[in-house]
C-alpha cells in the first residue's frame, strides 16, 4: 500500500474555513427560514471592473481566430502585464523592482504556500499570532514543524503575538529566525505598518540573513499617504524580502484568478555546501516546472486594470468596501462593542464580550442574528477573544446585518 505524508495528520481538526462552513450548514439545515448573512470568508461580492470584463470579452474573442490564438504562454507571465505591474505598483512608488522579477501566478494563497518549495526544512520560522491560516498550515504540511500542542501552536514555530497592547504589530524576535512571515495591511486584524516599522523589519532580516515573506495582499486598501504599499519602499529590502500580491481583492478577481509574486535577483539563500544561491532562479524553476501559467484571457483582463478606466473602477470598489467597513466599524461600536482595524483595510478585527470565547460569540451572532463571521481563535492562540467581520460583502447586506447585530446584540 502506498504511504501518505504523515505530515497532513498533524494538521488540528478542520481548516477554520471548512469549519465554519460546517456549522452554518448545521444552522441553515435546522433553520431553513434564516436569511444567513455571510460576513466571514474573505470573498468579494461585487462585479469585475467593466474595464476588465471588456478585456476579457476581447481576448476570448482573439481566442477564436487562429491568427490572434494563443496557447501555451510564459511561465512567468506575459510580458507586457508584468511591465504594466513593474511600472505602475512599484517604480511609481520609487521601488527598484524590474519586470523580470514579476512572477504572475493564479493566487497569492498559493504562492505562499509554493513559496516553501525552495527553502529547506531546517529554517527557523516566525509567524505572527493571530495570523493567515495558510501561513501555519502549508508548514505543517511541508515537514517545517512538530505536533500542535493545546493551545493550537505547533512545535518548531516562532510565534509572536500581535495584541491590542503592542497596536497589532508585532516585536522583533528575541532570537534569530531564518523565515518571516508578515501581512500588511493585516489579515485578520486589518492593522497597518509604518515605514519606519518596516525598517526595523528589513534591518532585523538583513543582520540576521534571514527573508521576509511579505503579503501585500491589501495594499489597495491603504488611503493613508504616509503608509507604504510595498515592503520594497523600504531600504534594503531587496536584498531580504519576497513580496506577494493579488487581483482578487483590489480588483475582484478571486473567481477570475490572479495575483503575483516578486524575487529580486539580488536575493539570494544558503546553500547546504555554504554557498550563495539566487532565490530568483529557484522559483523560477519551480515555476516552470510545476505551474504552465495563467491563461492569456485572465491576464488580459488584469492589465485592463492599469488603463485609465480600469483604475477608476478599481478605486471605486476600494471605496465601496472601506465604506462597508466604516458602517460595520460605527454599528458595532454602536452595539458596545470594542473594534480595531476596518480603515486602511478591508477587516474589522471584534473584542468579544467578557465571557465569551471566539467560538461562543460566532454561535451567538449565528444563532441569535443570523450573521457569520469569523472565530479569532482560528488564526491562532493569541487571536481567542477575537473576531473578524468582513466588509466585502453588498451594501444592502452589510446594513442589515449591522442593523440585526444592533437591534439583537447588546453587550
Amino acid at each position: 500500500m502506498a504511504t501518505i505524508n504523515d505530515n497532513y495528520l498533524k494538521l488540528k481538526a478542520g481548516y477554520l474555513f471548512p469549519e465554519i462552513a460546517r456549522r452554518v450548514n448545521t444552522f441553515a439545515e435546522a433553520h431553513p427560514e434564516a436569511k444567513i448573512i455571510k460576513l466571514g470568508i474573505g470573498d468579494v461580492t461585487e462585479p469585475l471592473p467593466e474595464a476588465c470584463r471588456q478585456a476579457i470579452i476581447k481576448a476570448v474573442e482573439e481566442m477564436g481566430d487562429r491568427s490572434t490564438f494563443k496557447g501555451y504562454g510564459p511561465e512567468q507571465g506575459y510580458g507586457w502585464l508584468r511591465e504594466k505591474i513593474a511600472a505602475e505598483d512599484f517604480q511609481a512608488r520609487g521601488c527598484d523592482i524590474d519586470a523580470s522579477e514579476i512572477f504572475i501566478s493564479d493566487g497569492s494563497k498559493c504562492d505562499t504556500g509554493n513559496i516553501l518549495d525552495i527553502f529547506g526544512h531546517d529554517n527557523t520560522i516566525a509567524v505572527t499570532d493571530p495570523v493567515y491560516p495558510v501561513y501555519v498550515d502549508t508548514n505543517v504540511m511541508a515537514g517545517n514543524t512538530g505536533d500542535v500542542n493545546e493551545k493550537g501552536e505547533y512545535e518548531g514555530l516562532v510565534y509572536l503575538p500581535i495584541t491590542a497592547e503592542n497596536n497589532f504589530t508585532a516585536e522583533l524576535p528575541t532570537q534569530k529566525v531564518d523565515l518571516i512571515y508578515l501581512c500588511f495591511p493585516n489579515n485578520p486584524t486589518g492593522a497597518t505598518a509604518t515605514k519606519e516599522y518596516l525598517q526595523t523589519w528589513v534591518n532585523y532580516a538583513k543582520a540576521n540573513n534571514a527573508i521576509i515573506l511579505f503579503d501585500a495582499a491589501y495594499e489597495a486598501f491603504i488611503t493613508d499617504a504616509s503608509l507604504p504599499h510595498s515592503i520594497y519602499e523600504i531600504e534594503g529590502a531587496r536584498e531580504c524580502a519576497i513580496e506577494f500580491r493579488s487581483f482578487s481583492k483590489n480588483a475582484g478577481f478571486t473567481g477570475t484568478r490572479c495575483a503575483l509574486t516578486v524575487i529580486p535577483k539580488t536575493l539570494k539563500g544558503k546553500a547546504a555546501d555554504g554557498s550563495d544561491v539566487e532565490l530568483w532562479k529557484l522559483w523560477n524553476r519551480r515555476h516552470c516546472t510545476k505551474f504552465n501559467g495563467v491563461s492569456y484571457i485572465v491576464q488580459r483582463g488584469a492589465e485592463a486594470v492599469y488603463s485609465d478606466e480600469g483604475k477608476a473602477q478599481v478605486k471605486g470598489l476600494i471605496e465601496f468596501y472601506l465604506e462597508n467597513a466604516k458602517i460595520i466599524c460605527s454599528q458595532l461600536q454602536a452595539a458596545g462593542l470594542t473594534v480595531y482595524g476596518g480603515v486602511n483595510a478591508p477587516y474589522v478585527w471584534v473584542q468579544t464580550p467578557t465571557g465569551l470565547s471566539s467560538w461562543d460569540f460566532f454561535d451567538k451572532l449565528l444563532h441569535n442574528c443570523n450573521v457569520v463571521g469569523t472565530p479569532g481563535s482560528g488564526f491562532g492562540a493569541a487571536g481567542e477573544g477575537y473576531f473578524r467581520i468582513s466588509a466585502f460583502n453588498s451594501r444592502e447586506n452589510v446594513n442589515e446585518a449591522m442593523k440585526r447585530i444592533t437591534e439583537k446584540f447588546k453587550v
